[in-house]
């Protein structure tokens, strides 16, 4: 993880980014990256708020899943179904490449995610995995954008009674 940018102001509000850096091998390569997502809220103090986790480029999306392997070869199967990599796209003719099935694939599903989070833990269910899929027909070099904008962890300080 490479940490971007602290961004503070003294209501107790804060705004944190930090960028994850993954290798992928091409379509239908699908990456877990919770423990990743939730050693960023913790590194950055905040107990109550949102993640907004994007992946930047137009052949990627970012997802929950249960992740596991089943799963994910079903996730895989149903976007053959939706965006076949064989088909024929007019992306293919004006490039000359052969990944309109990952522009197509990647814009169904999108390129970000927000996550609540309370007590500084993400609100994701006990089978719920934040996942990057890549949908790209070639190995690729991915960035997430991981921002965090919520409220700091506020010391408690007694009060006194007059």
């Amino acid at each position: 993880m490479i940490d971007v940018d602290v961004d503070t102001n003294d209501d107790g509000w804060m705004i944190r980014t930090i960028r994850i850096q993954l290798s992928t091998s091409g379509q239908g390569d699908a990456h877990d990256i919770t423990t990743k997502a939730a050693a960023a809220l913790k590194e950055s103090g905040l107990k109550s708020g949102v993640m907004t986790l994007f992946v930047t480029g137009s052949t990627a999306a970012v997802t929950t899943i249960e992740f596991e392997p089943g799963a994910v070869s079903d996730f895989n199967r149903l976007f053959e179904e939706l965006a076949p990599r064989r088909g024929e796209y007019r992306h293919h003719l004006r490039w000359g490449d052969d990944n309109g099935s990952s522009h197509v694939r990647a814009a169904l599903l999108g390129p970000s995610l927000t996550i609540p989070f309370i007590d500084g833990a993400l609100t994701l269910g006990t089978w719920q995995q934040v996942m990057v899929i890549e949908f790209d027909t070639s190995a690729r070099r991915r960035e997430i954008v991981v921002q965090m904008i919520g409220e700091r962890a506020r010391l408690s300080v007694p009060c006194c009674v007059a």
